[in-house]
């Protein structure tokens, strides 16, 4: 019996879903390569450790940028790394892969990954964008014809989609994310404080104590940050507040909220009326940012609504995607089936023909 494994292929993670096991791998989409001789030396969780902590000719590398594959050699042996790790080949066993891509995903880079699947013994294969899938998993039910939006806060891109049934209704992204973010917050410490600090740094102050809006005192908590003193050279620790982070990224949380409001004036009235019946759903790492759901309520006049597991959407979203595929209910995604047939054929010919 064929297995079904969906496959999150993030800008700032790479999420793993097998059917009856849950999410069996979850690790940062990236790969660390030496220069010398151009091998990849890890991938994941081992190539993040060794960010600014390796010699010069290990470089680690983020092979999906802004929301598209910027190196997809790196993209897809990171992807076949990742999957040999969780699927081991049996005999007459052929799983049912869902890739879970980002939206600006070219068709050229669609194709080659479901050629590198096959590679690795998978059955059928499909490719489908994140936002909708994100909506799936946070419990949106798209055989039902009413409207939903949905709020895909991510690492490279934040996605915007108002779905209609099993249909893309009006949709809208932008390359403003929670890599922007940790950029941003980096920006600011260094203008404020004078303290040039790291990305990864960064991350773990904005996981820790980000706001989406201004606290007060009572509700600020503070967290240290260390890096390098840009007067004296050397290494020196200050305190920063949520306040701080809520200041560093308000411009772009701003961006956000108008790209949304833009995206709901664009749907009919009808839609419109779901949407403020059902509220918005927002997912994605972003939308673990304290108060992130109040500050998009704000603005869209419409209720927004974290979902349960924001982070893992995508990933639950492509299990329940492939249930939907295998008992018929989502007869529009057998093109990539077809298409997969039809490349397996191509590839026989040529074979045959010796060219």
């Amino acid at each position: 019996m064929a297995r079904e494994i969906g496959i999150d292929l993030g800008t700032a993670n790479v999420l793993i879903h097998l059917k009856g096991h849950g999410i069996v791998l979850n690790e940062p989409s990236l790969v660390a390569v030496d220069k010398t001789n151009d091998e990849i030396v890890a991938i994941g969780k081992e190539a993040r450790e060794m960010i600014g902590r390796t010699s010069q000719s290990i470089e680690v590398i983020q092979p999906l940028k802004g929301g598209v594959i910027s190196d997809f050699a790196l993209t897809e042996a990171m992807l076949v790394l990742f999957f040999e790790r969780i699927y081991q080949r049996q005999l007459f066993s052929r799983p049912d892969v869902l890739i879970c891509a980002p939206t600006n995903v070219s068709e050229v880079e669609k194709i080659a990954l479901v050629e590198a699947m096959q590679q690795l013994g998978a059955g059928n294969i499909f490719v489908e964008e994140e936002a909708k899938i994100a909506g799936i998993g946070a419990g949106i039910d798209i055989l039902n014809a009413s409207g939903n939006m949905v709020i895909d806060i991510g690492g490279g891109t934040t996605d915007i989609v108002v779905l209609s049934g099993k249909d893309i209704v009006a949709s809208e992204s932008i390359k403003l994310a929670g890599d922007d973010f940790d950029q941003r917050i980096i920006q600011f410490i260094q203008d404020q404080d004078q303290l040039l600090i790291g990305q990864r740094t960064a991350e773990a102050a904005k996981c820790a104590i980000a706001s989406a809006t201004l606290l007060t005192d009572k509700e600020l908590v503070s967290y240290e940050v260390k890096g390098r003193d840009l007067v004296s050279g050397l290494p020196r620790a200050i305190n920063i507040d949520s306040n701080d982070i809520y200041l560093a990224l308000r411009d772009q949380l701003i961006i956000i909220a108008r790209t949304a409001k833009r995206v709901l004036e664009s749907v009919p009235p009808e839609l419109q009326a779901d949407i403020f019946e059902r509220g918005v759903m927002l997912t994605g790492g972003g939308a673990m940012i304290y108060n992130m759901d109040s500050f998009l309520s704000h603005h869209l006049a419409v209720t927004v609504i974290k979902a349960e597991q924001p982070m893992s959407c995508v990933a639950i979203g492509s299990g329940l995607m492939l249930d939907l595929i295998k008992n018929g209910d989502l007869e529009t995604l057998s093109s990539n089936n077809k298409r997969s047939i039809w490349q397996r054929f191509t590839k026989w010919w040529r074979t045959r023909l010796g060219i």
